[in-house]
């Protein structure tokens, strides 16, 4: 019977990891076998994570926050969790080879998923100039030309933040009208920098080594054309990794697990949750470092009130014992 089981080894999992592990939990983190160590492993530098001045790679950064959390006694295993039991005192994940694992507390730290486009060559140039996320990588399209895919607010947000380093962003959109709030199209249409190409969508991406272009391809007649770029940020969303809890935890209007306040309990006891699968907004490592700490915490509090209630009960037991008349010995008799 393990303490805790966390399941995702993102920036929120191996920190959760690092705090249970450095309070004697000996916790066991669930990895998966094919995506380990989250989105970032597909992000090249890092420079808004505190503590690395000089930028880090993300695949650098995820194998620093392992070696850490294992530095501790944290347990890792490459495999896919299957099924999970989360209602009752003890919890069970079972694992795509078979193993099934019981644990007192499951931190759920799944991160979310971007949503692509699914061409052949967003993978293969993902980091040399397609990105998900301006925030982290803006800064490395100084004055150069670059598009955003989307019409919503994230797009809106996405493409006025990147005017601050580019030196000019097209907004690439299906329709003739974005479902971005009005506020946030407004503040894009009054952008110098920001241009629309209305009714297009991206057919293909250009480039050997790095972005150097895309096929737009009218949703009206059908007709091709290149826009040369030297970035393209797609930002038509996300989704959480929830589809193991359905109808187990609540979910909130979102889609992401709903916790309690500024907390990582969900609505089953013993069960928390860090990082990107509660959080539709921020999305960042950071953040979800800083959730996978308050996981931790939680489910260290949560184990303590455990083996207290369970040392109480086991008092109340042996003081009741200790009161109970004893039976007498039985006594002896002789037919005669």
């Amino acid at each position: 019977m393990r303490q805790v089981i966390i399941i995702g080894s993102g920036p929120a999992g191996y920190t959760a990891a690092i705090y249970a592990a450095r309070a004697s939990l000996q916790p066991l983190l669930v990895a998966s076998s094919v995506e380990a160590g989250g989105e970032l492993m597909n992000t090249t530098e890092i420079e808004n994570f505190p503590g690395f001045p000089e930028g880090i790679q993300g695949p650098e950064l995820m194998m620093k926050l392992q070696e850490q959390a294992e530095r501790f006694g944290t347990e890792v295993l490459y495999d896919d969790v299957t099924e999970l039991k989360l209602d009752g005192d003890v919890k069970t994940v079972t694992l795509g080879n078979g193993q099934v694992h019981e644990a007192h507390t499951v931190i759920f730290a799944t991160g979310s998923a971007y949503r692509k486009l699914g061409l052949h060559d967003e993978e293969r140039l993902s980091g040399h100039g397609v990105s998900w996320c301006a925030t982290c990588d803006g800064f490395f399209f100084k004055e150069k030309t670059i598009a955003v895919i989307g019409g919503g607010d994230s797009a809106m947000e996405e493409a006025t933040f990147l005017t601050r380093f580019a030196s000019k962003v097209y907004v690439i959109h299906r329709k003739d009208t974005l479902r971005a709030s009005k506020i946030m199209q407004d503040r894009a249409f009054a952008n110098e920098k920001i241009e629309f190409v209305w009714n297009s969508e991206v057919a293909g991406i250009t480039g050997a080594d790095a972005v150097d272009g895309v096929t737009l391809r009218s949703t009206i007649d059908g007709t091709e054309t290149h826009l040369p770029l030297g970035g393209l940020f797609i930002a038509i969303g996300n989704d959480p990794r929830t589809h193991l809890i359905h109808g187990q935890l609540e979910l909130a209007p979102e889609g992401t697990i709903a916790v309690k306040g500024r907390s990582s309990k969900t609505n089953l006891p013993g069960v928390f949750a860090a990082g990107d699968v509660i959080d539709p907004t921020y999305r960042q490592a950071i953040t979800a470092a800083g959730s996978g700490t308050i996981a931790a915490l939680d489910a260290e509090h949560y184990l303590a009130d455990l083996e207290q209630a369970a040392g109480e009960a086991s008092a109340i037991g042996e003081a009741q014992t200790a009161g109970r008349p004893q039976p007498a010995d039985p006594v002896l008799t002789t037919t005669v």
